[in-house]
């Protein structure tokens, strides 16, 4: 009997939502519906909308930016691009699709909004985003706390002593959760100078976002950030994959991810960033606090 003939392979056509988000995002018509107030540089709430679909998204144009002393002037947008990037080709989804794109106030940045539906929420003042500002929430109570006494319960890491608002030292703790485990490696890749608690967006469906990558892929040694508690410890089991991955993509300047991220940060900085994903990979452990920068970024939110 004849062996049944082989069917080869059919590629997956799931729709990836990221590309489809991004491509919304890049191509979509701009509607600046406000500005986000509170916020160290200009930050605008709008939609984007493409063949009758529409998505709420947070823009930061070039045009906005504060300069800073030991940043180059006007491309904190694209270094926010480039953490999207990292982490996609990581394989994580820790960053909300952003892309770089002409805006109403020239290139900006571009990034799904994953607040609450502003929908949901009153309406605005003329000017004004909906108080449910997706950029500078509340601290997420589920991941940082903090506690009595100097050592954290179980379920938490420490992070540092601080003084409260009426002069007390309290515990500053972050949960042990690995999800906050993949934010700590993706902030050692890109360097991130400002991980802050406001900066991480727990969602309904069990996922967390980091938003907030401007200051990154500086040259020197700039990590700043809350999630010390595994300082030194080693990567957990499918960290080491992610990163071979990242580091055999960035060494193929003809793959995609190679590319994306070339066009965005400086030969320099992407030197500086292969360098840190083979220092990962070299140690096998989370990294130590620097020592020549401030470790842990203040205001703590």
């Amino acid at each position: 009997m004849p062996a049944p003939e082989r069917v080869p392979a059919q590629p997956d056509m799931t729709p990836d939502p990221h590309e489809d988000a991004a491509k919304i995002l890049a191509h979509g018509t701009l509607t600046v519906l406000g500005r986000i107030p509170d916020a160290s540089n200009a930050v605008l709430y709008a939609t984007a909308e493409l063949g009758g679909r529409q998505l709420a998204c947070v823009c930061k144009p070039v045009a906005g930016e504060r300069p800073l002393w030991d940043f180059p002037e006007g491309n904190l947008a694209r270094r926010e691009v480039a953490a999207y990037e990292v982490c996609r080709a990581l394989g994580w989804d820790l960053v909300p699709p952003t892309v770089l794109r002409e805006g109403p106030h020239g290139e900006t940045m571009c990034q799904l909004w994953v607040g609450p539906d502003p929908r949901d929420a009153s309406e605005p003042e003329a000017g004004e985003a909906p108080d449910t500002d997706g950029a500078e929430p509340g601290p997420p109570s589920e991941l940082l706390a903090l506690t009595e006494g100097t050592e954290p319960e179980p379920g938490w890491r420490a992070i540092g002593q601080v003084e409260t608002g009426d002069g007390t030292l309290a515990l500053l703790v972050h949960a042990d959760d690995e999800r906050l485990r993949r934010v700590a490696v993706l902030d050692a890749v890109i360097n991130n100078g400002d991980r802050k608690g406001g900066h991480l967006l727990p969602q309904p469906d069990g996922r967390l976002y980091g938003i907030d990558h401007g200051v990154t892929f500086h040259t020197e040694d700039k990590l700043r950030t809350l999630l010390w508690g595994w300082a030194g410890e080693p990567l957990p089991d499918g960290v080491p994959q992610a990163l071979r991955r990242l580091s055999d993509a960035l060494a193929d300047p003809d793959s995609e991810p190679a590319t994306r991220i070339a066009e965005l940060i400086s030969p320099a900085e992407y030197a500086a960033l292969r360098e840190r994903v083979a220092e990962l990979l070299r140690t096998g452990r989370h990294p130590l606090p620097g020592g020549e920068w401030p470790a842990i970024p203040w205001p703590l939110i």
